[in-house]
């Protein structure tokens, strides 16, 4: 009789855990199905590249202009990379780890930049510096004719940094919070300085935040189309964004490929950066390190974090408004009239955009938080893939994948809202998935035990409780969308404005005033992305 109940027992087990895991393999197999479809407009990119003869592929490959145009790309990335640590890690300290005044005002305004949109920051510095700007009125009466150039390498290095440096500073000041100060406190009672500590102590332990924070710096600089071709610096997305305006398909599909092979590396190493995070140990009892007191140093440091505060705020901020008051010749409509529909578009395409992610991350990420086997993770990490694409080498992908495959959907509404699935999804991917993991799985196994389905357990268990980190990814993934500027401009409708198809209107025929409005409103809705960072970080 006792080997007869083990039985019955054992085949109870096995028959309850054959139906546990076919919820998981339907929900592997339909994640697996929607990072396929994401996934196919990419590979694009290779096909249409090998369909060059080979002889062309080598002379397009090893031209003047291919290479010129990667060792631009690669000394802009560099660059923007390199600045955006010297300035990100010493305000992150500043904010974390001294008794500087005002803490909380410079977190927020060292974090803010973050809202402007890079394009935006870009034609605002060339309002300000260029050859006919405000700074070139200003000394033009005291006999100074001619100011440096702000176009060019050194520029758009200037302007990129200045609005992507606020990744290193939020990724590192959050590894400073978390960071257990009594291994600092212990190495300064060996004797060591607050220099000999910070080396030796705290910077191993803070580099992998640094890292992570540097390399998303280093995605945005690949990727950014608005700011070179504002600032006249070939790159790899200006000069694919010319070459297809052009027809001239063949180095377009080359400079794409070679552009998706740079993403997909820099990708690659953030990837492992990640994965060697994912074991790290966070202390239960750390507490933070006592405050470095600044002495004399307190003034040159608030006259630092001022000085960034104002190029990265007040200038652009400044000028959009001077754009806005401002009158006369360059400033009149010249028949570009704002439209209260290119609003209403921006916000149709950005809502849409933003359900469908929300819709399509549910079951990727409770794969990732929940799943159990090795592929579980796949789905996830293959959104990332987009993500890691530029704009305009997604839209170029879509644009002949329309042409050839589907062309009732060229320049329609459906195939652009499909180019913001791809590139946002993981937005609303992480912020889901960090949810679910906070939801106790004892939630699920109690509701089954009462008898529910598994879809009905999650529906009213699971949904109501992860429902703030989907409206956050929603709201993120809905403020990135409304900036999108590479593929809009090449997937939109004829005729279909938006916000930022009229900004580059108007900027290109030279109306900056016209540009005022949208731009003023673009930066004050992605300034609402920042209370989703900024009320989750601790800044006492």
């Amino acid at each position: 009789m006792g080997t007869r109940d083990r039985y019955e027992r054992l085949r109870e087990q096995a028959t309850t855990s054959e139906r546990d895991s076919s919820p998981h393999t339907l929900l592997a197999v339909v994640s697996l199905a929607i990072s396929l479809l994401l996934l196919a407009p990419l590979v694009w990119v290779f096909l249409r590249a090998g369909e060059i003869e080979f002889a062309r592929a080598v002379e397009l490959l090893t031209s003047d202009t291919t290479v010129s145009v990667t060792l631009n790309t690669l000394a802009l990335v560099t660059g923007v990379t390199a600045a955006s640590i010297l300035i990100g890690v010493p305000l992150a300290i500043l904010t974390a780890q001294t008794d500087l005044p005002f803490k909380r005002f410079w977190t927020i305004t060292s974090a803010l930049p973050l809202v402007v949109p890079s394009y935006i920051g870009a034609f605002a510095f060339v309002s300000a510096f260029g050859p006919r700007g405000e700074l070139a009125d200003l000394l033009s009466p005291l006999g100074v004719e001619q100011i440096p150039t702000i176009y060019g390498l050194h520029g758009a290095i200037l302007v990129l940094t200045l609005f992507t440096y606020p990744y290193v500073f939020l990724t590192t000041r959050a590894s400073l919070l978390s960071f257990d100060g009594t291994v600092v406190e212990a190495a300064r009672t060996l004797n060591h300085t607050r220099w000999e500590a910070f080396r030796r102590v705290t910077l191993p332990q803070i580099a992998p935040g640094i890292a992570a924070g540097a390399l998303l710096v280093a995605l945005y600089a690949l990727s950014d189309f608005g700011t070179p071709a504002i600032m006249q610096y070939d790159v790899f997305t200006r000069m694919i964004y010319n070459e297809f305006g052009a027809r001239r398909l063949d180095y377009a599909s080359v400079l794409s490929m070679l552009l998706l092979v740079m993403a997909l590396g820099i990708l690659a190493v953030e990837s492992r950066l990640s994965a060697g995070r994912d074991g790290a140990y966070v202390s239960s009892g750390s507490r933070r390190p006592g405050l470095i007191r600044l002495g004399y140093w307190k003034a040159p440091a608030l006259l630092f974090c001022g000085a960034i505060a104002s190029l990265c705020l007040v200038l652009p901020v400044g000028i959009l408004l001077q754009w806005l008051l401002r009158s006369g010749t360059g400033y009149s409509s010249g028949g570009f009239a704002f439209e209260a529909s290119y609003a209403w578009n921006s916000v149709g395409l950005a809502a849409a955009a933003a359900a469908i992610c929300v819709v399509a991350a549910l079951p990727i990420a409770y794969l990732a938080a929940r799943g159990t086997s090795g592929v579980s993770s796949l789905p996830e990490r293959a959104t990332y893939v987009g993500y890691a694409v530029p704009g305009v080498v997604l839209g170029l992908a879509l644009v002949y994948l329309g042409l050839r495959y589907v062309p009732f959907l060229y320049q329609s509404v459906i195939l652009l809202v499909f180019a913001y699935v791809i590139r946002f999804l993981p937005q609303a991917v992480g912020t889901t998935e960090s949810s679910i993991l906070q939801v106790d799985p004892q939630y699920i196994e109690a509701a089954r035990s009462l008898g529910y389905h598994p879809l009905s357990a999650f529906r009213k268990v699971v949904l109501p409780l992860v429902a703030p980190g989907i409206a956050a990814g929603a709201a993120l993934v809905f403020l990135t969308t409304m900036k999108e500027l590479p593929a809009t401009l090449m997937l939109r409708p004829t005729g279909f404005e938006t916000f930022v198809t009229y900004i580059w209107l108007v900027q290109g025929a030279g109306y900056y005033g016209q540009a005022a409005v949208p731009a003023l409103v673009l930066v004050g809705l992605s300034g609402l992305s920042m209370l989703v960072i900024l009320r989750r970080e601790d800044t006492s």
